[in-house]
């Protein structure tokens, strides 16, 4: 699977590339028909203090699946974003699997 990260207007992050590359790996692995993931990391101005923004996009077979956070830190804007994508896999398993 490929994996594409952009850092929209702001500075790019080895570690956080590094973090998420590793989030990412063991779907890969549980489901090797994915074919792409687009991660997004934003900032955003949010009077309530949640700044960091995830978005996730995986390109597999059928739909596309997307999902988004927005969190006060960007690791957790990852791990609540892939948290939501794996729900939408192991949905999507079960109705590959069922036919």
């Amino acid at each position: 699977m490929m994996t594409e990260i952009q850092f929209v207007k702001i500075a790019t992050s080895d570690t956080l590339t590094q973090y998420i590359q590793d989030k990412i790996a063991p779907l890969e692995a549980k489901y090797p028909w994915l074919i792409k993931a687009q991660v997004f990391i934003k900032k955003i101005n949010d009077p309530k203090g949640n700044t960091c923004v995830c978005e996730i996009e995986m390109s597999l077979p059928g739909p596309r699946i997307f999902a988004s956070s927005t969190e006060g830190n960007y690791e957790t804007a990852v791990k609540n974003t892939l948290s939501d994508i794996e729900k939408q896999l192991k949905k999507r398993k079960q109705t590959i699997i069922s036919h």
